[in-house]
């Protein structure tokens, strides 16, 4: 372990004759991520801020890992999911931590929906009210109460026989709203308290970004902590940041608080209280809040709110539901003496009424948008500010401790301006490290020629044409990636009863499980939008081409979208060039690395969106992917899979 202050060296570690390649089979020695490691150590040992963007097959992960647990200091890593949160704590840092030799105590930790909460089980398990009704959540509630008298940590993916998404887990974990703190009666065996405790005396946190996030925002408020206080933060997967940033300051009032509000309010006071016509004044609530949603129906799925008022009726069915809200909250201001639970709902019933006033009769000032977001039969309002670089700062501030940012996908041309204005990163050290893999005798770009203009109503249909002759060469193995859902229905549509190949869409089956049938068949083709453009790792041969239908620009009809152009707009920028099209080309970089992810791995990249050859700015867009051949030519694609594939799945040029 390093002195403090002084840098570790990770140079001869990871290198041919290091402990690294001695002792983990496969272990390939990379110069990149020798000098990742390097750098991360630098900041860390010197209390600075890192900006480093590592290119796919860097083994960015070892590289800030190493220095990480060889600073001798307190570590916080934050990952962009829960999945990577899993990878990082049960695989990666066990492997080098184990190389190392060193005996680090570490930890996972999530949000407190990850835990069960014992207090609200034992409510579910005494109410009469019949909350489950379908036999299959009522065998889910049994094995969850089975499962809590032995559970240590509590956290729900131990259960693998009750699905993440079923409808049993919010009711018995907890929210901030909900959770009665010190008061709960189960305080002492609380699951959230004991993980947190199992942070504050450990030295590596693994958390997601969500949780950093809220932790940040705790602090800001004056509320106390989440996460322990730590001398450095890596945030890996860094590029999702700046939206997460934005989604955290937003204020939101949800349709679903709002009915787990009734149903907590009613549990607490069947449990608690007695008073004639309480449950009458809640169940006001619910007939509002369902002809609310009746309102909501009409309406587009994200809708900026001055679009919406007057029309729908909306104004009005939010004032008689403001006016229940508001009856039921007197009512609790009598009943909150009666228990810990009723005072709770008490406090969230003001919270709720406070902020449907808000979104109601406040105007937003320039800096923020109002907008309404229709989910299936609910909805949610928001009021999100249109940057977040001023309260990020103020946020880091606080923290007193060195920060890494890592990702594949930051900069835009080689410069990292567009990541550090969005969360005002202002002093910070660069690092810019390509991919080490041979993009130039592994991969190919294919332009294809001939293409209508993406907003012509046939050009789908086209782009599923240009593709399926180069599906054909490449047997099958295919990604193909869309910008909308709309498009991505089309394409199956137009793919069915076409190819010779298992077809796996999107929807039809959960992510994970579309991913495992992809590999497990190793010729398949997959219809994917947004969720497959990053975080999908395939390696081999079962994915050799990758078909994206168009340059991925946000929708400039989305509210927040709309209002962030017209702002910048109005301060005298350029909005598509200042925002829109560095957004798109980092959008493209993640959709693209899902091609080539090891050493070994060959393919085609098929960029059919007519505008990366046609307007100026498709030169930005190229010149940010792998250096890799280019062509415009179908035989030379054929040609190209004839060379990389085995024998036994090449086909004969259509």
């Amino acid at each position: 372990m390093s002195s403090p202050g002084s840098t570790p060296d990770c140079s001869g570690l990871l290198g041919a004759d290091g402990v690294f390649a001695e002792k983990l089979p496969g272990f390939t020695p990379r110069t990149t991520q020798q000098v990742l490691a390097q750098a991360v150590g630098r900041a860390l040992s010197r209390q600075e801020m890192l900006i480093a963007e590592a290119g796919t097959g860097t083994g960015k992960t070892f590289a800030y890992l190493i220095p990480a647990l060889l600073s001798g200091k307190r570590i916080l890593i934050s990952t962009g999911t829960r999945a990577l949160q899993d990878q990082l704590y049960h695989r990666d840092l066990p492997a080098v931590r184990d190389v190392l030799g060193m005996p680090v105590k570490m930890t996972l930790l999530k949000g407190r929906s990850n835990y069960l909460c014992r207090h609200r089980l034992g409510l579910i398990l005494n109410s009469s009210e019949g909350l489950f009704d379908k036999t299959g959540s009522r065998r889910e509630l049994a094995y969850i109460s089975d499962w809590a008298r032995g559970t240590h940590s509590g956290e729900i993916a131990e259960l693998g026989v009750v699905p993440e998404n079923s409808p049993v887990w919010p009711q018995v974990t907890s929210t901030a709203e909900n959770c009665l703190g010190q008061e709960c009666p189960e305080y002492v065996h609380c699951c959230v308290i004991e993980a947190r405790r199992r942070a504050q005396a450990a030295d590596i946190v693994v958390v997601n970004h969500h949780l950093l996030l809220a932790d940040m925002l705790l602090k800001e408020a004056g509320f106390g902590a989440l996460l322990p206080g730590v001398d450095a933060i890596i945030v890996d997967e860094a590029h999702q940041l700046p939206d997460m940033a934005i989604q955290h300051f937003s204020m939101g009032l949800s349709s679903r608080q709002l009915q787990e509000l009734v149903q907590d309010t009613r549990r607490e006071y069947r449990a608690a209280a007695d008073m004639p016509g309480f449950e009458a004044a809640l169940a006001r609530v619910e007939v509002s809040l369902a002809d609310l949603q009746r309102h909501f129906s009409q309406v587009a799925i994200r809708t900026e709110w001055r679009e919406l008022h007057p029309r729908h009726g909306l104004q009005t069915a939010l004032q008689v539901l403001g006016t229940a809200l508001q009856q039921s909250g007197q009512a609790l201001e009598i009943l909150a003496e009666r228990s810990t639970g009723m005072e709770n709902c008490r406090q969230r019933m003001a919270v709720v009424v406070m902020r449907l006033g808000q979104f109601v009769e406040e105007e937003p000032d320039g800096e923020q948008v109002r907008w309404v977001e229709r989910h299936g039969r609910g909805f949610s309002l928001n009021l999100t500010p249109l940057d977040a670089a001023g309260r990020f700062q103020a946020c880091m501030r606080e923290t007193h401790c060195a920060w890494v940012f890592i990702s594949a996908t930051l900069s835009i041309h080689g410069g990292f301006g567009h990541f550090r204005e969005r969360l005002g990163l202002e002093e910070a050290q660069e690092l810019l490290l390509g991919s080490p893999f041979d993009y130039e005798d592994n991969a190919l770009l294919y332009l294809p020629s001939g293409l209508p203009d993406v907003n012509t109503p046939g050009y789908t249909a086209a782009v599923v044409w240009a593709a399926l002759p180069v599906i054909h060469a490449s047997g099958g193995r295919a990604f193909l990636l869309f910008t909308s859902h709309r498009a991505l229905q089309e394409a199956a549509e137009q793919l069915r009863g076409r190819l010779e190949f298992p077809l796996l869409v999107q929807g039809e089956a959960p992510r994970r499980r579309l991913l495992e049938r992809f590999r497990e068949l190793g010729n398949a083709v997959l219809l994917g939008t947004a969720s497959f453009w990053e975080g999908v790792d395939v390696k081999g041969s079962a994915l050799s081409l990758v078909v994206i239908d168009r340059l991925p620009f946000a929708s400039p009809g989305d509210p927040v979208m709309k209002a962030r152009l017209a702002t910048l707009a109005r301060q005298g920028h350029d909005p598509f060039i200042e925002y829109q099209l560095p957004q798109a080309v980092l959008a493209l970089k993640q959709g693209v690395g899902r091609l080539i992810r090891d050493d070994t791995d060959t393919g085609v990249l098929m960029l059919c969106d007519p505008r990366i050859t046609q307007k100026g700015y498709g030169k930005l867009f190229l010149e940010s992917l792998p250096p890799m051949p280019r062509t415009r030519k179908l035989e030379e694609v054929q040609a190209f899979f004839v060379r990389i594939l085995p024998v036994s799945v090449q086909r004969v040029p259509a």
